[in-house]
């Protein structure tokens, strides 16, 4: 989206904020020019990128977590924060990720309904035929896309307690002996990164094919 677009939505975002009313909003981006299809795949784009991001944070956090537990001495102080610091961060991304569904989920919600709608208006019965197929096929290919991103936005909360766990146990035991028995933890935490990584790659394609799909319907 260009600057202007960015503004411009930023605006009509404010307004709707104030009025509390969706349909407001979706009404004023229509006369802006920015259709529920366009707005929809922006956010299934921001949703895949969110995914992205929360991969790599977790693969990080992952590699943190492991670098404090094998390596010996160090300040036990500086281990506390920088498992803490990978937590917060993993965490943050976590829920922008859920926020990113959740306006997937929106916007997806209104242009369904819109199209059903306007279906009835057709005059052409093959046109409204088409129309009906196509709309199928894409709720088919949205919840597909939506099952993916909700399986992998799961696989956040097991990690996400277990590092939890992790630092608020270091935190409570600044000593070698705790950083000892931490590495107990280490495996199954691997184990749940890795499902995590898989589930978030799965869904990253899910959203890329989706996106394809509808701008070449576009």
């Amino acid at each position: 989206m260009t600057k202007y677009i960015v503004q411009l939505l930023g605006i009509i975002t404010c307004l709707v904020i104030l009025a509390g009313c969706q349909s407001t909003y979706y009404g004023a981006l229509e006369k802006a020019g920015i259709h529920k299809r366009d707005l929809m795949v922006d956010r299934v784009e921001n949703a895949r990128d969110a995914q992205e991001e929360a991969k790599e944070q977790f693969q990080s956090a992952l590699e943190q977590f492991t670098s404090v537990v094998e390596v010996k001495g160090g300040s036990l102080e500086k281990k506390y924060n920088t498992l803490k610091d990978a937590y917060e961060e993993s965490k943050d991304k976590a829920e922008l990720v859920t926020k990113r569904i959740e306006s997937v989920e929106s916007v997806s919600e209104a242009l369904f309904d819109e199209w059903e709608d306007e279906l009835s208006q057709y005059s052409s019965a093959r046109l409204r035929e088409d129309s009906k197929k196509k709309l199928k096929q894409t709720r088919r290919d949205y919840e597909r896309l939506i099952k993916a991103m909700k399986r992998a936005e799961e696989k956040t909360h097991p990690v996400l307690v277990a590092f939890h766990d992790q630092v608020l146990y270091l935190k409570h035991n600044l000593n070698a002996q705790a950083i000892s028995s931490l590495q107990d933890e280490l495996v199954a935490i691997e184990d749940n990164v890795a499902g995590l990584v898989k589930e978030m790659e799965a869904s990253i394609r899910e959203a890329e094919q989706f996106i394809e799909a509808l701008r070449k319907e576009g």
